[in-house]
């Protein structure tokens, strides 16, 4: 029986254990990177983008290709006045190869152009996985943020329990009047609805976290707390240094400049157009005719007898012995009129050129405002950390002060119970603060080239 009893505890250890395990940051994002739906969607496209490079090479290769004919016909056929009869069946074979020998580079180029859109897909998955990084990192500083609010809700809490304790004992004994007993019972039961308030952010935070992971089982999933200093340095590096690096580092920039060589070899390629195409061909084939409806398909008179013989019809070997032929051409297509389109497709390219231009363009502009903005953000929440410590350290001593206040008998516990929310308020908006520096912090890490870590 206690052997029973051991292994079932086992179990349920084992299971309480699998549903409370703890994800790392790491192990969020290589998660998300992985199972992510956009990502998993831009690697099918890169797999279209691959298949189309493939396809591409291929076109070096000669075609082909091989044909085998029957054909039976029945009925009357008229040469000249005379109607006879015509029964017969044909089979014939053929095979044939044909390559292309010139086309002005097309092959080439439209190899060069696919592979372009290929490096290009690649880039874009990167510029996913970046975004969805920095959704994680914001995300689980969140989940952190809301877990030391809780802390700090906890702690009051707590001093509020202390002071409902003694207001209790000293109005029972009669040296403190009820309403002091009410204000501490009132205080101690706003401490613990924050207390709550805080753990169900807590919950909310843990909850967009599985979602942005796309998790099923939301309810069991957890974040292992990160180490945060203390105090927070400033933040030294210019817009312009940050900005080099992440116009040489960043897959968004990378890719929209690939996308204007895509552009213009797809320019080159349609410019081909107006050269000929020339191409080589050789085939083998033989074939087999039989007349249905007779066995004889002429007659030879002997000139020395005048005697007259049938010519039997060849069976099938000795037809496709006899038959069998072979074919070489050399065919050149040129271009001479095609109603003046293939001149607007060239300025069509030249368009997608331009477009391309203005949408690397686009993305270094709205680069340069990222960071812009992410070093604003950082300078701004940087000096409102430095302003929130200071008011914790105020608060904390007007703490003090009403502390010792109302234990010599000259303050009443509603003045603690200010003083006690003052500080836990600055200690939330230190907390708040510090962690909005924090992810400010990463964000221009990131655009740095030094990636995403907690």
């Amino acid at each position: 029986m206690f052997k029973k009893v051991f292994c079932i505890s086992l179990l349920c250890l084992g299971v309480l254990g699998f549903s409370q395990k703890r994800w790392t940051i790491q192990e969020c994002v290589d998660y998300a990177l992985k199972n992510n739906l956009q990502v998993l969607a831009q690697a099918y496209n890169k797999d279209v983008q691959s298949k189309n490079l493939e396809m591409a090479k291929r076109e070096y290769l000669p075609a082909v290709s091989g044909t085998l004919t029957n054909n039976a016909n029945f009925g009357q056929t008229l040469i000249g006045t005379t109607s006879i009869r015509n029964d017969s069946y044909y089979n014939g074979a053929n095979i044939g190869a044909s390559v292309l020998v010139y086309n002005n580079g097309r092959l080439e180029k439209t190899v060069r152009k696919t592979s372009f859109d290929v490096d290009a897909s690649l880039l874009d998955i990167e510029t996913i996985k970046n975004n969805i990084s920095l959704q994680i990192a914001q995300q689980y500083l969140s989940v952190m943020l809301n877990r030391e609010i809780k802390k700090i809700s906890e702690s009051a809490m707590e001093n509020a329990q202390k002071l409902y304790d003694r207001a209790k004992i000293t109005t029972e004994v009669g040296t403190t009047a009820q309403t002091v007993l009410a204000e501490a019972t009132a205080s101690f039961a706003r401490e613990k609805q924050n207390v709550k308030a805080a753990q169900i952010n807590v919950e909310k935070a843990l909850f967009a976290m599985a979602q942005l992971l796309q998790l099923q089982d939301y309810k069991a999933f957890d974040v292992v707390d990160i180490p945060v200093p203390d105090e927070l340095m400033p933040q030294t590096e210019t817009v312009e240094e940050v900005l080099n690096i992440a116009y040489a580092s960043q897959p968004v920039i990378k890719a929209a400049e690939i996308r204007i060589k895509a552009a213009e070899t797809q320019t080159e390629v349609v410019k081909t157009n107006f050269y000929p195409t020339i191409r080589a061909t050789a085939g083998l084939g033989s074939f087999y005719n039989n007349l249905l409806n007779k066995n004889t398909i002429g007659y030879e008179i002997d000139p020395l007898t005048g005697a007259v013989t049938g010519i039997e019809e060849r069976n099938f070997t000795q037809q496709y012995s006899d038959n069998f032929g072979q074919q070489l051409s050399l065919s050149a297509n040129i271009p001479v009129f095609n109603k003046g389109i293939t001149k607007l497709q060239v300025e069509q390219t030249k368009i997608n050129e331009l477009l391309a231009k203005n949408n690397l363009e686009q993305q270094k502009f709205q680069l340069k405002q990222d960071i812009q903005q992410a070093q604003f953000n950082a300078d701004s929440n940087y000096e409102i950390y430095i302003s929130a410590m200071e008011a914790e350290r105020s608060t904390k001593l007007a703490l003090d002060f009403a502390t010792k206040s109302y234990d010599a008998g000259r303050s009443t516990i509603y003045d603690v119970t200010t003083a006690r929310n003052n500080y836990a308020n600055a200690q939330g908006s230190v907390a708040q603060a510090k962690y909005n520096y924090l992810f400010s912090i990463k964000v221009l890490d990131f655009y740095a080239g030094r990636g995403i870590s907690l």
